[in-house]
């Protein structure tokens, strides 16, 4: 996960506090609004892309269900969230919460729901008939002790190889080839390598550890891969180290300025045909579709080697904090993140696939109606880098481990043992 440095996110915070020092005066002037629900600030990090596109989708139907609540964008720019989560937690921590947040479903909302700042919307799980809406397995990886504490607004795959067919045809390759196994894989790599072309593109950390999960995941297989987060795996054991081997073998197909960049300049090294392939979460279609890209032509798309059968899940949700000053207009906001149109429009900009069972495939894009079909029918795990396996602190000390690895500050053994102590808390 990216970090931000201290000088950004003391600006990003003196803007915050020169936001609501601007709204205290607007207030004495006479123009506070009177009602819990006249407004709502809805605090992400889709900020450009076609993460604001989607984003822009959802508030279009926001306003057309709730036409008396006002929208206020409080997204803030950074890989991954990474800038906004350190935001949010001193905006948390300082009692000033905004009216309702992104974060990612599952283990990420641990730390959140520990520290008391999240409501139980288990209510409106019954009020707006989300439960007949979302699958039951679903509901289940959202419930903790009997509660839920947000509204997924999509489910996204992580396992994608993305590819270009051209770069592949010329170093002597089947654009159409998949691969049963990542050695299988490092294969058509050498061949890459040997072309002149970058066989693998990634970008700063936190795309590393994207890159990681899916490698141990198709190494260890789905059991082994959940047993890392239940502890039935052992970090120190002998497969994990073998996935680890595998993972150190990948990163030397990749480009050198990788840490310089976030995912969409490592998307767009596929897209321009400086790489070959790119491992990223399915986001990264809507990135192709917006380029005028054609999926089978100018991009082809298949599982990570040794994934073929498994979704790795991850869902972008809506919370809400305790003590949000506009409780009404969360709670209309929250509506429209699980309606069938909401849904519907978000995904169809985004490039996810809704939570809803009810929404139409035929409303999607191609790649989306093969996912769509993966998750009704695969076995499904939890992502890693995306909040869905584990909690923020515990992700926090693999992406800092994996840095320091990928950058040559430790060796494998090291690195495995960092991993191995991360995983006792």
């Amino acid at each position: 996960m990216r970090r931000v440095s201290k000088a950004a996110l003391t600006a990003a915070l003196a803007a915050t506090a020169l936001t609501f020092s601007l709204a205290a005066c607007s207030d004495d002037e006479g123009d506070k609004p009177d009602a819990a629900g006249s407004e709502v600030e809805v605090f992400t990090w889709w900020a450009s892309g076609s993460e604001k596109l989607g984003l822009d989708a959802l508030v279009k139907v926001f306003n057309t269900q709730h036409p008396d609540v006002k929208f206020v964008n409080g997204a803030v720019a950074g890989g991954a969230g990474s800038a906004a989560k350190e935001l949010l937690q001193t905006r948390l921590q300082q009692k000033n919460p905004p009216d309702t947040f992104q974060a990612h479903a599952g283990a990420e909302l641990t730390d959140y729901i520990k520290a008391g700042q999240l409501q139980d919307v288990s209510n409106l799980y019954d009020e707006f008939k989300l439960r007949d809406a979302f699958p039951a397995d679903l509901v289940n990886r959202l419930t903790v002790d009997g509660k839920i504490y947000s509204i997924p607004s999509n489910i996204h795959r992580a396992n994608v190889v993305w590819a270009n067919p051209s770069v592949l045809t010329g170093a002597g390759l089947d654009a159409t080839a998949t691969y049963a196994t990542i050695a299988d894989w490092m294969t058509a790599m050498d061949k890459i390598k040997a072309s002149g072309k970058t066989p693998l593109s990634v970008a700063t950390t936190w795309t590393q550890v994207h890159l990681l999960e899916t490698v141990l995941l198709a190494e260890l297989g789905v059991d082994g891969y959940s047993g890392l987060w239940d502890g039935t795996t052992a970090w120190d054991g002998a497969d994990v180290t073998g996935a680890l081997t595998t993972f150190q073998k990948l990163m030397s197909y990749t480009n050198t300025d990788r840490d310089g960049l976030d995912w969409p300049e490592a998307t767009q090294l596929v897209m321009d045909g400086q790489a070959a392939f790119n491992v990223m979460g399915d986001w990264a279609v809507a990135a192709f579709e917006e380029a005028d890209k054609t999926a089978g032509t100018d991009f082809t798309y298949f599982p990570v080697p040794g994934t073929d059968g498994v979704f790795d899940f991850l869902a972008d949700s809506f919370t809400l904090p305790v003590g949000a000053p506009h409780p009404d207009g969360a709670k209309a906001w929250l509506e429209t993140v699980g309606s069938l149109d909401g849904q519907t429009a978000f995904n169809k900009a985004k490039g996810s696939i809704p939570a809803r069972t009810d929404a139409k495939a035929s409303d999607f894009s191609e790649y989306q109606q093969t996912a769509i079909t993966s998750f009704g029918q695969d076995k499904i795990v939890s992502s890693l880098a995306h909040g869905a396996a584990t909690p923020i602190a515990w992700l926090n000390k693999i992406s800092e481990a994996t840095s320091k690895f990928t950058t040559g500050a430790t060796d494998l053994a090291g690195f495995q043992a960092e991993l191995a102590t991360a995983a006792q808390g």
